[in-house]
């Protein structure tokens, strides 16, 4: 906790730093990186080790490290879905450099006619449909995002000059000295630490049970309905909590390493690689329904942006496949320490 304190401190030194010297766009990024993830990791330290500290203390800074963290991941958010559905937009109408046009990966538009001296067929009226509309379709994804990103920046420099801010990072800086223990911590470590981090092994074990993992090993196809935003959504929560318990159990892993290297096994970082692909399709294929819900945007715009958002919950399927295919040996055994 000290090290994560530490790390969060460092962050805050090397923000303030890039703010005063003008530095460039990545360098203050990479400073809000630092920060977001030890935010990240002291929060879920807290909530995992909760019954080892004093849990009015603990939940009190997790909860303002919960705010900060979302705070600050919000501009990043914008900018990553912006560039990733920018991308999707070229690979899938052929104008990504170094790649072509994909027949059969694209859907002919219902009501397609070839114009007079053009090739007739599919490929002729998927490529003619996404031409018009892939440039209006990534002019307006770039409007929205950018608007959503300027205003995520605004509220991240708010928060960072806000009293709030300024009272957690006091709070972790006495965290960097001083941890507020209960008794039982003051046993062997192993005793009390194992336990809990067995805990949030076992949550992590059982909402990954209940993951339609059978479903996920059929592929995605074409003929797949779309099922609207609010399903989607459903759908995709069970898979969002799993990620969160993931990442938990991780930072718990992390604490136990400490007392034997090697705990955290590897392929957990690539389970966890897999769901954050998860989430970032998954919001990108609802950042492109909703700009289609944009009022009077003309038909070719539209059939682009749910081309687009086929291939984003194509992306979805893809990494639930390859997920069910690689827990069951994710998990390592349960960690004894002597």
């Amino acid at each position: 906790m000290h090290a994560r304190a530490a790390d969060f401190l460092r962050g805050l030194r090397l923000y303030e730093e890039s703010r005063a010297t003008g530095a460039d766009a990545e360098a203050t990024e990479r400073a809000a990186r630092a920060l977001r993830m030890a935010s990240r990791r002291i929060g879920g330290t807290l909530h995992t080790f909760r019954p080892l500290l004093d849990p009015g203390w603990a939940d009190g800074l997790r909860t303002e490290l919960a705010w900060l963290a979302e705070t600050l991941t919000r501009e990043h958010a914008c900018a990553s879905r912006l560039g990733r559905l920018l991308d999707a937009l070229a690979r899938l109408s052929g104008t990504a450099p170094g790649t072509g046009a994909m027949p059969g990966a694209v859907p002919v538009p219902r009501h397609t006619a070839p114009g007079p001296g053009t090739a007739s067929g599919p490929a002729a009226g998927r490529s003619g449909a996404l031409a018009v509309g892939t440039a209006r379709a990534g002019a307006l994804l770039e409007r929205r995002l950018t608007l959503a990103k300027t205003r995520a920046h605004s509220a991240t420099l708010d928060a960072l000059g806000s009293a709030r801010f300024h009272a957690v990072a006091d709070a972790v800086a006495l965290l960097a000295s001083d941890l507020p223990l209960r008794p039982p911590a003051a046993a062997r470590a192993g005793d009390v630490l194992l336990p809990v981090a067995d805990d949030a092994e076992r949550r992590l074990v059982e909402a990954a049970a209940a993951l339609p993992l059978g479903r996920a090993g059929h592929p995605y196809t074409e003929d797949t309905p779309f099922t609207g935003l609010p399903a989607e959504a459903a759908q995709d929560a069970p898979w969002n909590r799993v990620r969160q318990l993931l990442r938990l159990h991780r930072y718990a892993l992390e604490v136990l390493e400490a007392l034997r290297p090697g705990a955290a096994p590897p392929a957990l970082a690539r389970a966890g690689g897999l769901l954050d692909r998860h989430r970032d399709a998954a919001e990108a294929a609802e950042a492109a329904a909703e700009a289609a819900g944009t009022p009077r945007i003309a038909p070719a715009t539209a059939y682009a942006l749910g081309v687009l958002h086929a291939d984003q919950r194509h992306e979805v399927e893809a990494v639930r496949f390859a997920f069910q295919e690689i827990w069951p040996g994710s998990l390592a055994v349960r960690t004894r320490i002597p």
